[in-house]
């Protein structure tokens, strides 16, 4: 597995349409490993986020993939051609100190939603079967991160009864861009 990185010119056309659409980020970084590459072993799959920096206006992508990545064409697009630099490193020093009872601190960029089976605001009374919805209250995207934990392999810590974790960054998607609501998380201490 390797993790890497690279900046986007969040100035330039190409990085503010790729940042603006996660299918069009998406898209981007499966195009940075060609056909016939691994996109999930038994170690992982290619996961991707976008990192904000405000005070130092500067936007990160991080990537883990199975294989090393080719960031050429996001540079030219969304990046700084005259300084075609990414950093990609192994991953394996990271996931050998993952062990049961670790405690980490981390930040999580979901769509929290859920299926319904029919939505009254449909309209004249036709059913939605299987229709997504995003969450919208904090103690609902809280919830929703807390249900699937245990089965993502880790838990959210707990003082006196209340979970430690902050939803922050909450901002409703275009239709065209997700179902439901997108939402940092944060564990805290």
């Amino acid at each position: 597995m390797f993790i890497s990185r690279i900046p986007l010119n969040a100035g330039r056309y190409g990085a503010q349409h790729l940042i603006s659409s996660p299918y069009r980020m998406h898209a981007a970084v499966e195009a940075c490993f060609p056909p016939g590459v691994a996109r999930q072993t038994e170690e992982g799959r290619i996961l991707w986020r976008l990192d904000f920096n405000e005070e130092a206006h500067s936007v990160w992508l991080y990537v883990v993939s199975p294989a090393k990545p080719d960031f050429t064409h996001i540079v030219e697009q969304a990046g700084w051609p005259m300084y075609q630099e990414w950093q990609s490193k192994d991953y394996a020093p990271v996931l050998s100190r993952i062990h049961v009872g670790a405690r980490f601190n981390f930040r999580l960029r979901a769509n929290p939603v859920h299926k319904v089976g029919h939505d009254k605001f449909a309209g004249k009374g036709k059913p939605q079967d299987g229709k997504r919805l995003g969450h919208v209250t904090v103690e609902q995207q809280s919830q929703w991160l807390i249900d699937r934990s245990e089965s993502n392999g880790f838990s959210v810590l707990q003082h006196d009864g209340d979970y430690q974790l902050v939803v922050s960054q909450r901002k409703k998607e275009s239709a065209s861009n997700a179902p439901g609501r997108a939402l940092n998380v944060k564990a805290m201490k």
